[in-house]
């Protein structure tokens, strides 16, 4: 039973640090686009563990979705000033669009 207990803590221990770098990212929809950091872009280079919140500050709806075999998601529509979350917890990429605007893509590079 004790070496259970040291084999758990120990894995603990190690897996600590890789959660420890993941952080919570804003990623706004504005302008029928993404942007980070008010500057659009297309391509996001984030840690695994990284929750990325989609906020909608256009005055019309969006849908994110992705079907990356990475990260499957669909958040819906939501209006204006409301925002959805994702957890990117799998390394690979991700391509992030919005099913009412085509021209709205993304790229999560998750390590």
């Amino acid at each position: 039973m004790k070496i259970l207990q040291l084999v758990a803590r120990a894995t603990l221990l190690v897996l600590l640090p890789v959660f420890a770098m993941a952080e919570d990212i804003v990623v706004e929809q504005k302008d029928k686009a993404f942007a980070y950091k008010d500057s659009k872009t297309g391509v996001l280079k984030v840690k695994v563990g990284t929750v990325i919140q989609f906020k909608n500050m256009d005055t019309y709806f969006h849908n994110v979705f992705s079907l990356s075999d990475v990260k499957m998601f669909d958040l819906g529509s939501y209006p204006q000033g409301q925002s959805k979350s994702v957890t990117f917890d799998k390394a690979g990429t991700v391509v992030v669009e919005c099913a009412i605007h085509p021209q709205m893509k993304m790229t999560v590079e998750v390590k």
